[in-house]
């Protein structure tokens, strides 16, 4: 098995972007391509594009660059998005809906199997080929599924209470889309998704440009 390198945080979410451009590359007939390349794209400076793709342990070759098939793999890997993970969704409202219907996951290994939600209305369909199950069946068809990775798309209030069940049903590794800080267990990972923090820099950036235009 490849060993990696220890990644910083900002470093793991520049990767996909960098996996992004290359396979971009790759469709148009590239076999190599410079960290100065991918560096002027993502508007970013080539020194931390090099330094971010050394975790992966592929070294570039001078005024060649890296070799494109090599360096998908080798970021796949890194990401572990060459390997199968089995998910489930619990909140099937508008969010939860949105995120079982959205192909880039399967593309990188994440798959979901189920959702739950506690809507008499929805409990027995399907939405995007998801089956969509009561949430009083969460422990017996997480063992069914074997997925240990659950999507929260909860209303707030319920967050932690719907934590705690998923962590008591065998829940592993926990994305949280809801604007909640949920306690866990040490050995639980949890990656938060606050929405309305992209949002507030999104609003601050265009605030920024209409002020700068309007001078």
């Amino acid at each position: 098995m490849r060993e990696f390198k220890p990644a910083s945080l900002p470093t793991i979410k520049r990767l996909p972007s960098y996996l992004h451009v290359i396979e971009n590359a790759r469709e148009e007939g590239k076999t190599y391509i410079s960290g100065t390349v991918i560096a002027d794209e993502l508007e970013l400076e080539p020194i931390q594009v090099r330094k971010d793709l050394a975790v992966t342990g592929i070294i570039g070759k001078p005024r060649i660059g890296f070799p494109v098939d090599e360096l998908i793999d080798a970021i796949n890997t890194f990401l572990d998005w060459n390997t199968r993970h089995a998910a489930i969704i619990v909140g099937a409202g508008h969010l939860g809906s949105a995120l079982m219907g959205y192909a880039e996951f399967p593309r990188h290994g994440l798959y979901i199997v189920a959702a739950f939600d506690a809507d008499p209305a929805k409990i027995g369909g399907t939405i995007n080929g998801v089956p969509i199950y009561s949430i009083q069946e969460l422990t017996p068809k997480l063992n069914d599924t074997g997925a240990r990775l659950a999507v929260l798309a909860v209303p707030s209030p319920f967050a932690q209470e719907v934590a705690d069940h998923l962590v008591e049903s065998g829940i592993t590794a926990i994305w949280n889309f809801t604007n909640v800080k949920i306690k866990v267990p040490a050995d639980v990972v949890v990656q938060k998704e606050d929405l309305s923090s992209g949002y507030a820099v999104l609003s601050v950036k265009l605030r920024t440009m209409e002020t700068a235009a309007a001078r």
